[in-house]
């Protein structure tokens, strides 16, 4: 009889512990699962850059394992209130933070629809035109990332111009292949 009740005393804690280490488990194999097919997305889709599919990945891998935090906390007596609570200012805070950082995240969208558009490629000699009577920045692309575009000065010996991405969807473009 004694034994039935140390038994039935350690029942609810090893419930509980399966039911947790059940959660990480799950959420470490989606995680996997999403992981392997964004990768091989990026393989089947070579013409979209690494740099596309890489925050995307770290993205849902972190999203996945928030929600299997949540759900572990939820199971361990974290009251659904407290978490929608926590989780709501957590993202109002977030949201305050995504209008301070506007012009970089302008910058990396516009890389996007670089990379993705093909408006102009590296070794293509470009001009951003300011207006009408004035000349604006011109060069040779010699790189793109997700900040800017650099251009080499034709001007000026060994003189690079980096020029914020953005500008080139905000301005109209010359283009010379």
């Amino acid at each position: 009889m004694e034994q039935l009740a140390v038994l039935s005393d350690w029942r609810e804690p090893l419930i509980l512990a399966g039911q947790v280490l059940l959660i990480l488990l799950l959420a470490w194999a989606v995680q996997r699962l999403v992981g392997r097919g964004i990768t091989r997305l990026g393989e089947r889709y070579a013409a979209l850059p690494t740099e596309l599919w890489l925050p995307l990945r770290g993205l849902l891998r972190w999203l996945i394992m928030g929600s299997a935090l949540m759900l572990v906390l939820e199971r361990l007596g974290v009251s659904a209130e407290v978490l929608w609570t926590a989780l709501t200012g957590f993202v109002a805070v977030a949201a305050v933070a995504f209008f301070a950082i506007w012009s970089v995240l302008s910058n990396m969208f516009c890389a996007l629809l670089i990379f993705s558009m093909g408006p102009f490629r590296i070794g293509d000699i470009v001009e951003v035109i300011d207006s009408a009577d004035k000349p604006g920045v011109k060069g040779r692309v010699m790189a793109i990332n997700l900040f800017y575009t650099t251009l080499e000065d034709p001007e000026a010996a060994n003189a690079l111009i980096q020029v914020p991405n953005s500008l080139f969807f905000q301005k109209s473009v010359r283009r010379w292949r």
